[in-house]
């Protein structure tokens, strides 16, 4: 991502004596809120149960950025559009590249046959980093020391925000990792949409599989649908998911013609609303995890 770090300089809170930050996506927004408290008013760009691969911003989202005190971005060429949108805005808020210190790993090889465009990165990484909880944790840190350089005297309550907040995240991690262990080995594998659950695998030991690639915008054919198919029967793949962000036919064709159980609805790129199963960070990865577990143990 070409967006750069900008200097980050002290900033006078809002008529109502909280710092305005914007975040891209709803699951950056949510651990912002958790760093942030009552001290920061957050607002994602792209909300609950939508698709940040095919974000087109308005104007309205030029504005909200030339209204903020600070940004936070994913990063990882994750939002391709964020750099039109920042350069469109004329803010001059400083930009947090939220997965600047995350462990990353390669892209799948089908993010350069189908095309994608996730931005120009050096590595091609993989810009899902949040599936790993560990990951998960360097962004609050990043959220953390980003807000403190430009609201100093909140220095101590965005530390314990983000101390305490790592200590849930510790113990999602330990309820993850001992979930899958129950799991059969030889079932702990899925098919999903497409291809957001790189960093779930390489932390916690479930392949995933899926007809796109990284992102949503891409069509799977009919001879990737074709292949998909004759892995699942072949592998014997127990169970299909589908995405909150895609279009369900897809995967409703391929556990139809497959054979294999539609293991219902899990999380990759957005929170759910409210009043869904999926409303935060945290809620989101135990839905996903009953989810699995259910399906495949």
């Amino acid at each position: 991502m070409a967006v750069l770090l900008a200097v980050l300089t002290p900033v006078a809170a809002s008529a109502e004596g909280r710092i305005k930050a914007v975040a891209t996506f709803s699951i950056l927004g949510d651990l912002v809120r958790q760093v942030g408290g009552e001290r920061v008013a957050v607002t994602s760009l792209v909300g609950p149960d939508a698709d940040a691969h095919s974000f087109s911003p308005a104007p309205e989202d030029a504005r909200q950025l030339a209204g903020a005190d600070i940004v936070f971005v994913n990063g990882l060429g994750f939002e391709g559009w964020i750099e039109r949108l920042i350069r469109a805005s004329g803010t001059r808020a400083p930009v947090v590249v939220a997965s600047q210190d995350a462990k990353t790993i390669a892209g799948s090889r089908d993010h350069d046959d189908h095309g994608h465009d996730h931005g120009a990165t050096d590595d091609h990484a993989d810009p899902h980093a949040w599936q790993s909880v560990a990951n998960a944790k360097l962004y609050v840190a990043a959220i953390r020391d980003g807000l403190s350089r430009i609201d100093g005297t909140h220095t101590a309550l965005y530390a314990e925000n983000a101390r305490a907040y790592c200590e849930k995240l510790d113990a999602l991690d330990a309820e993850i990792r001992e979930t899958i262990r129950g799991i059969p080995e030889a079932r702990r594998r899925i098919i999903t949409n497409h291809d957001s659950f790189g960093y779930y695998t390489d932390a916690y030991g479930l392949r995933f599989i899926a007809p796109q690639g990284v992102s949503t915008e891409s069509e799977a054919g009919p001879k990737d649908v074709a292949r998909i198919i004759r892995q699942i029967r072949q592998q014997k793949i127990p169970a299909v998911f589908l995405e909150s962000i895609a279009d369900p036919r897809l995967m409703q064709q391929i556990a139809r013609e497959s054979g294999a159980k539609l293991g219902g609805k899990v999380f990759s790129d957005a929170l759910s609303g409210a009043d869904g199963p999926a409303p935060d960070y945290i809620a989101m990865m135990r839905a996903n995890l009953r989810a699995f577990r259910e399906a495949l143990g």
